[in-house]
């Protein structure tokens, strides 16, 4: 292993770390002044930099702008007396590994030091050629699973239904059918149009989707192309088919049987040669049940159905995304990437990701801006993924003498395929609650899922929200903001929620 550089004008420090170093096993190389340092890096290179941020001769600001440009992977550790904020923010907008003030506690300064060699030895293993990231990332069976489908797929202009969670990257699937499509007529020579359905009001809809003459309803100053019209010769992606208003189904399923359309307020016949690739989060047999989606239209469009899995079905490809994305973020903000320890990413990892892909790549981009350090350690990751840990580590444990099965329950490990199934864990109850909520919950929610109740979760969520809202009203006799304040939620999201319940009435 290479050696530790220290550079500091002040002879004891440079003194107190290096005996400190060399009784954890670490060489070290020192330094009086940035002009030696730079000299020598001519020769020789450390394993890591630690560095007084104010010596007569040069900075060491200016030190790790230098440094960095010749060996970006060093981690260099900026050491000031000068605890200011201007300081640490110059630092880290540097590319420094961590800033630490002075005077500092001895055995948490070669603490961050060994903390910063793994990370460079951790860095010397990985490919620095790496090859650029491809358009999409998956080493999860189930994901092969979808490569493999759009292998199979390229060699045809077949409609295809996109089926996943909302955040888990059904338009990446969309560009990657149309990219590796078919030349020539509706294919990947072809533009990519992407509309999402749910996110357009009904009124202008059809006009987003078919075009509109002039004069066609006010404000129609101009003639105007719709979707249709501008996918020709390409593909047209319809992101959430399943909450297009009923009339515009039926518009779309006669274009999708003749390929024949009118633009709003026109008279005149048009034809489109597109390629249609529909996704929605939705059940669509379910909404065809309900009478919200027409059935005709739904069997144009499943000719083939590609399921595309949640990322908590497939955890082990969560590493390389969160490499990937920190590393994106960087790059579009003009920073240096941040690294992330091995026991951060298993607490991503354990993370259920209700937000798939989607929220994973915004708490990179969320960690590449307010992490305090280079390297991402667990403390650093956001609220909402320590929260459930800090409540599992408040959780009393069994009083002695007391049965486990007293004490809250623990998260049941999930049932491996081809493994004998396993019993229903219990719920938990809720400590001091006398009725014990959670199992009248428990024997709810079987009522309805023995029942064959299609809206068991709707239905619960909703008595669940209703009753939480209602109760926080009436303590704070009407007061929204108060209430919103003492549930934990946002003004917006309480006001939302009592007019989706009808609370108001």
């Amino acid at each position: 292993m290479k050696p530790i550089w220290i550079v500091d004008d002040d002879q004891s420090i440079r003194f107190v770390l290096e005996k400190a170093l060399a009784r954890e096993q670490f060489s070290t190389r020192s330094f009086s002044n940035p002009r030696d340092v730079l000299a020598a890096l001519d020769d020789d290179e450390p394993q890591v930099l630690v560095s007084d941020i104010r010596m007569p001769g040069g900075s060491g600001i200016d030190l790790l702008d230098k440094v960095k440009a010749r060996l970006p992977g060093l981690p260099v550790i900026i050491m000031t007396a000068y605890s200011d904020l201007d300081s640490a923010v110059s630092a880290f907008q540097g590319g420094a590994f961590e800033y630490l003030p002075k005077p500092f506690d001895l055995t948490r300064a070669v603490e961050l030091i060994r903390r910063a060699v793994e990370e460079s030895l951790r860095e010397e293993v990985r490919d620095p050629h790496g090859a650029e990231m491809p358009e999409m990332l998956g080493q999860a069976p189930a994901m092969q699973d979808v490569f493999r489908a759009i292998g199979r797929l390229s060699q045809s202009n077949v409609t295809v239904l996109i089926t996943g969670e909302s955040g888990s990257g059904k338009e990446l699937v969309a560009r990657a059918l149309h990219k590796h499509s078919p030349r020539g007529d509706a294919g990947s020579n072809g533009p990519f149009i992407a509309i999402n359905t749910a996110a357009i009001p009904k009124d202008l809809l059809e006009s987003e989707l078919f075009g509109h003459e002039r004069g066609a309803f006010t404000g129609a100053q101009t003639m105007r192309r719709g979707r249709f019209e501008q996918a020709d010769g390409g593909t047209l992606f319809l992101d959430e088919i399943g909450d297009m208003p009923f009339d515009l189904q039926t518009r779309l399923l006669r274009v999708l049987s003749d390929g024949q359309f009118y633009r709003v307020g026109g008279h005149q016949p048009l034809k489109a040669n597109v390629r249609v690739i529909a996704a929605t989060h939705q059940n669509l047999e379910q909404r065809v049940r309900e009478g919200a989606f027409r059935e005709d239209l739904f069997h144009r469009l499943n000719v083939i159905r590609l399921r595309l899995p949640a990322l908590r079905e497939r955890r082990e490809d969560i590493p390389t995304l969160t490499r990937f994305f920190l590393a994106k973020s960087a790059k579009e903000l003009g920073v240096e990437a941040k690294r992330i320890t091995d026991s951060a990413v298993e607490r991503l990892m354990a993370f259920d990701f209700p937000g798939n892909v989607r929220q994973l790549e915004n708490i990179c981009h969320w960690l590449t801006v307010m992490a305090p350090a280079q390297v991402i350690e667990p403390k650093d990751l956001p609220p909402e993924l320590t929260a459930g840990e800090a409540v599992r580590q408040a959780a009393p444990s069994p009083a002695a003498g007391e049965s486990p099965a007293a004490a809250p329950a623990a998260m049941p490990a999930p049932v491996q395929h081809g493994a004998q199934p396993l019993a229903a864990p219990a719920l938990p109850t809720m400590a001091g609650s006398s009725g014990g909520w959670l199992l009248d919950l428990q024997r709810e929610a079987r009522r309805l899922l023995e029942s064959g109740d299609p809206e068991v979760w709707e239905t619960l969520t909703r008595q669940f929200e209703g009753q939480l809202i209602h109760t926080a009203l009436e303590i704070t006799r009407g007061r929204r903001i108060e209430a919103a304040h003492k549930l934990g939620i946002g003004r917006n999201t309480i006001t939302r929620k009592i007019q989706e319940l009808g609370l108001d009435d």
